[in-house]
């Protein structure tokens, strides 16, 4: 049975270093003799898949492979799922072994992998860009219109923070000269600050901007900094992409269980791919698992850029995401970009 946790712990994105700890999968045992149909039974023996993922996007697109799971049709493992609000919760089971495959920000994976001496590996991007300029007004048609403005925002020091950065600087504006940017503890304080104030400014992720419109019909998405990003990078050699979210595993439990791995892709690809073509279906699984309200999900799903790409595209997009956040900070890929075996299948 998926199980439905949810923590209200704050985020923690700058994190100590340590160690993964050495965990062999609990799937059922084969004989060792090295008989054909023995390794054939080997092979087939189901795994424990134990995976978490974060409270929104990142656990959206999981929605179909979680349902199919509860109702015992996906049976070529034995999957079991953890949704939690905050990643100070998901950190702490990768590290231990409580968790074999985590959704979690692109950011943390490569910190990870740098905590961790490479005991990490991503397999997929699962979530592009969902960062968006919001206004109840029509004084932002481009950023350059934002100089001069403030902007309400939540998560300095995280992805937020260099993101919008690094789409101001590449615009010319220099942020706390040319933009303000009044920074909040929670994307509720910014919607909060756009219902008092009529002409203020806000940067919000979805589903936020959804739940903001359902409040407000008044609130418009001004720019989507996802295609700010692209259309900074279109003309680069190796262009990168805004990237959200990935999902990792432990390198242990992949050397130990490579086809349980590839089996969950399969269920991953197969649940992203649904939950594009079948937005009020995925809606309504999306609120029977409490991520968000159904009705904020159906206006959200369209606006959350939630993909399946691995492999080499994944890691040219990924990579070349690292890159531009270790630019403005080496801390927030955990010091040094990662080797290319953090690529799984690149």
């Amino acid at each position: 049975m998926v199980l439905k946790k949810v923590w209200a712990c704050a985020a923690a994105m700058a994190l100590s270093a340590f160690m993964l700890a050495s965990c062999a999968s609990g799937g059922a045992s084969a004989p060792s003799a090295g008989s054909g149909e023995d390794a054939s039974a080997k092979a087939a023996a189901p795994v424990d898949v134990r995976a978490v993922a974060l409270k929104g996007p990142t656990a959206m697109g999981l929605v179909e492979f979680m349902d199919q799971v509860d109702k015992s049709e996906a049976t070529d493992n034995n999957y079991s799922f953890d949704i939690a609000a905050s990643v100070d919760e998901v950190v702490p089971k990768i590290a231990k072994g409580e968790v074999d495959i985590a959704a979690v920000p692109a950011n943390l994976a490569s910190v990870l992998y740098n905590n961790t001496n490479g005991e990490v590996r991503v397999l997929a991007i699962n979530t592009l860009g969902i960062l968006y300029i919001c206004e109840t007004g029509n004084s932002v048609q481009a950023a350059a219109d934002l100089k001069g403005k403030t902007i309400y925002a939540a998560g300095k020091g995280a992805t937020p923070e260099y993101a919008l950065s690094y789409i101001l600087e590449s615009n010319g504006l220099v942020p706390g000269q040319d933009v303000t940017i009044e920074w909040k503890s929670e994307h509720a304080e910014c919607i909060a600050a756009m219902a008092q104030n009529p002409d203020a400014i806000a940067m919000l992720p979805q589903p936020f901007v959804a739940a903001a419109q359902a409040k407000n019909a008044d609130i418009r998405v001004a720019l989507d900094l996802t295609k700010e990003w692209d259309a900074l990078q279109k003309d680069a050699s190796a262009p990168s992409a805004l990237v959200t979210g990935v999902a990792v595993a432990r390198a242990s439990f992949i050397e130990e269980n490579p086809q349980a791995v590839q089996a969950f892709m399969e269920h991953y690809r197969e649940s992203v791919d649904f939950v594009n073509a079948n937005v009020d279906q995925a809606a309504a699984l999306v609120g029977s698992y409490d991520i968000v309200p159904e009705a904020v999900a159906k206006k959200a799903l369209p606006g959350c850029n939630i993909v399946f790409l691995s492999g080499s595209d994944m890691k040219d997009k990924l990579s070349g995401y690292l890159n531009v956040l270790s630019q403005q900070n080496p801390q927030s890929v955990g010091g040094s970009l990662p080797a290319d075996d953090f690529y799984y299948g690149a």
